[in-house]
């Protein structure tokens, strides 16, 4: 549970740190989006470069983007999987009844891995360099025009904040209760498959209670402070764009002309 960073953030004050909370939503989003454009291996190696160039601008360590990969390893292989075994086209490697290895499944398995990590290493970067509050800002600053069609910004941007702000307390209090059960002598790693599922029975129920038990207290917490949302409402983290904010975004509108430029070799 401890390699799973969602919702962690690393404290910093790197250029990337210091990007307007609403620029690097915006720009995760982007780039996620571009990264499905990349067709070749030059296209996929210029986004590998550009995403360890603002790893390195984070200050933050690989380790903790790899650590973001690892418990998404198995779906990762398994869609590489899909893509190798049943992709046909160019020379076949292995064939046996429905199951193929050809060179286009090859490539696309590779492109499908690197793609993969890319979104994931994004993501790990927005969530290490955000505060969860100031996400949930950006949230509500970027959906304020919905209001127009009464849609309940400050509602769900709240939604959004308590859940990013509860994600890693939840895997610690799981982390207690397995660490609790083990000492009971449950095995959560050995026996089949049904034997796994039978040993997280005891640690779903106590986790549920925990989650409502914090759920109530927060409420009531929220209820007694005299808490109300709305427009009326004052901010206490005012977000301003500043001129590294544009940086970023001629930085993105670069990497999408290079991206487009490159699709063509």
């Amino acid at each position: 549970m401890d390699k799973l960073l969602l919702g962690r953030y690393i404290p910093g004050h790197s250029w990337i740190h210091e990007l307007d909370p609403r620029t690097k939503l915006m720009a995760s989003f982007y780039y996620i989006g571009i990264v499905f454009l990349a067709n070749n291996w030059q296209t996929y190696l210029m986004m590998f470069v550009a995403t360890l160039f603002m790893i390195w601008l984070s200050g933050i360590r690989i380790g903790f983007f790899l650590r973001g990969v690892r418990p998404l390893i198995w779906l990762i292989l398994f869609t590489v999987a899909l893509q190798v075994l049943f992709v046909r086209g160019g020379t076949v490697y292995w064939h046996w009844g429905w199951l193929w290895i050809t060179k286009l499944g090859l490539i696309n398995g590779a492109f499908i891995f690197v793609r993969f990590v890319l979104i994931i290493f994004m993501s790990t970067l927005l969530t290490l360099t955000t505060q969860p509050l100031s996400l949930a800002d950006a949230v509500e600053s970027l959906l304020k025009p919905l209001r127009v069609i009464r849609v309940p910004v400050t509602e769900l941007a709240l939604v959004l904040q308590i859940a990013l702000r509860f994600v890693p307390t939840l895997m610690d209090q799981t982390t207690k209760i397995m660490n609790a059960q083990r000492a009971r002598g449950v095995d959560f790693g050995e026996g089949n498959i049904f034997q796994q599922m039978k040993a997280v029975v005891p640690l779903l129920i106590p986790l549920f209670v925990s989650s409502f038990t914090t759920a109530d207290e927060l409420a009531t917490a929220m209820e007694a402070r005299g808490y109300q949302g709305g427009d009326d409402r004052t901010k206490y983290r005012i977000l301003r764009y500043h001129q590294r904010d544009w940086i970023a975004a001629g930085g993105m509108a670069v990497l999408t002309g290079l991206l487009l430029l490159l699709q063509a070799y």
